[in-house]
């Protein structure tokens, strides 16, 4: 069974164990420390996971991975960029797009944020399979969008209005 959660203190080894994976953080972004370390997992679950719209994703009583949507500024406030991971024991199950159905209804319920977007690295067909999957269209192809690890990558643009 699975449960969107906020991050608990229990969590901090497991978090370390899944964000020194190399396939996990491939295409994650590289605000995520790496090496990461005890300290940097205490930071997220005190500080870091308190921001914006940031859960704990946990399948039957054991941390799996993370989600959120963190929302836009100025005229852009009612939006909110949504990115997930997931510890590799739990890929390939439907867990990330049922987190991402159960987040786009708790963030269209409870705020007043309208719209999901995410954006995807070329290569990532597993998350623009998710997001598909979660009623996501194709909004851009976006040429050299990100930068990281010394070599640029395209991304695709998806988009899901919420309410």
């Amino acid at each position: 069974m699975l449960k969107l959660r906020h991050f608990e203190n229990q969590d901090l080894e497991l978090l370390v164990e899944y964000l020194n994976c190399d396939d996990v953080v491939r295409y994650l972004s590289t605000v995520i420390p790496q090496p990461y370390t005890d300290a940097d997992a205490k930071w997220w679950i005190c500080e870091g996971s308190k921001a914006d719209f940031v859960r704990a994703i946990e399948v039957n009583g054991v941390l799996a991975g993370c989600i959120g949507a963190h929302r836009k500024q100025a005229e852009f406030s009612k939006s909110a960029e949504v990115g997930y991971w997931l510890a590799k024991p739990f890929w390939g199950q439907g867990f990330a797009t049922e987190a991402l159905n159960l987040l786009a209804r708790e963030v269209s319920e409870t705020t007043d944020i309208v719209r999901l977007q995410a954006m995807v690295f070329e290569g990532n067909a597993a998350s623009l399979a998710v997001l598909k999957k979660s009623g996501f269209t194709a909004e851009g192809y976006l040429q050299k969008a990100v930068y990281k690890n010394r070599r640029f990558y395209n991304a695709h643009l998806l988009g899901k209005v919420v309410s």
